[in-house]
């Protein structure tokens, strides 16, 4: 399944929910909006009918987002279902906050989950508070060990940066990834928060980052592309183990090898994340659409996909919707 511009559709992302427990200034800094109603959210037979046909068409990789997925009612069960879509579907991943992953790890695994990427944006706690608004940092530490027991590997750790905030963590974040034998990913600072109060100013860049650490923990690229992939990718010169990744959509847009497709919790499909436009694939699912209908409809959605997002661009118009609501 190719979109207009000859991208392969690979990548499905699917948000669970668009409730989450942490008030992260960068997401919903004012608390939730209006949630979608209970009756809009996608059930789990809708979802799994939805992820089949995708990995029919292609699909090789889902990840489960949110909001918050694990707020999701027995998403175990969920992962037991989408597991038997393997082999076909290669890779079946979570997102998560970490708060409530450390006693749930072990269950996911023998559900069929793969692995796991856990957002951590302080390694101190006070700062840990203020960043996501909530006394956390021990439950997502414990969160990331149990991963590691779990075998949710390779784990990767999501850190947003931003300027004035926890920028003086980036060789903090470095020596954890050296120390845990983890992939830590630092993510530049995009305008999808619930406030609109995303300002140019404060993003810190990819090659900034890079810059930070290389100076103390010279860094080796690794591969000369990073595909479809959001990162790029690097390992520690002096062969400790560990791994940073560079996700800097707002400098150095990936538009291009895009490879995702998402789906919100209340059935929208979203052809990037900063699009202005969804499609109502619940609608047609519950309107007594047939398999071929629904694929058409998926197939249609997937060739307005757009060249690429318009951050940079001075008429750029921030999604109505945060990211907690379109799945990460």
């Amino acid at each position: 399944m190719r979109d207009s511009y000859g991208r392969q559709i690979r990548d499905l992302r699917i948000s669970l929910t668009d409730r989450c427990n942490f008030r992260c200034f960068y997401c919903l800094p004012n608390g939730e909006p209006p949630t979608a109603r209970k009756e809009t959210i996608l059930t789990f037979e809708e979802i799994c009918y939805i992820s089949e046909i995708f990995v029919h068409l292609g699909v090789e990789k889902i990840r489960l987002t949110g909001g918050e997925p694990l707020l999701r009612r027995d998403i175990e069960t969920l992962v037991e279902k989408l597991s038997k879509l393997k082999p076909n579907l290669k890779d079946l991943a979570l997102t998560t906050n970490g708060f409530l992953l450390a006693e749930r790890a072990e269950d996911l695994k023998r559900a069929g989950l793969d692995r796991a990427t856990i957002s951590l944006d302080s390694l101190q706690r006070e700062k840990f508070w203020e960043i996501t608004g909530i006394d956390a940092l021990e439950k997502v530490l414990l969160a990331i060990e149990a991963t590691k027991k779990a075998d949710l590997t390779p784990i990767k750790i999501n850190a947003v940066i931003v300027r004035g905030r926890n920028d003086d963590e980036i060789l903090d974040f470095a020596r954890f990834a050296r120390e845990q034998n983890i992939k830590m990913r630092f993510i530049e600072f995009m305008p999808l928060d619930s406030a609109h109060k995303w300002q140019r100013e404060l993003v810190v860049s990819g090659r900034e980052i890079v810059a930070k650490i290389n100076k103390v923990f010279p860094l080796k690229l690794k591969g000369k592309s990073r595909g479809a992939d959001t990162a790029w990718c690097y390992e520690f010169a002096d062969g400790v183990k560990g791994e940073i990744g560079i996700i800097a959509p707002v400098t150095e847009m990936f538009c291009g090898a895009c490879s995702r497709i998402r789906l919100t919790a209340d059935g929208q499909l979203r052809t990037c994340l900063f699009s202005t436009a969804e499609h109502n694939l619940r609608e047609r699912l519950r309107s007594g659409a047939s398999r071929a209908e629904v694929i058409e409809f998926i197939r249609e959605a997937v060739l307005k996909k757009e060249a690429r997002h318009h951050i940079g661009d001075t008429n750029f118009v921030q999604p109505v919707r945060t990211m907690s609501f379109i799945g990460g």
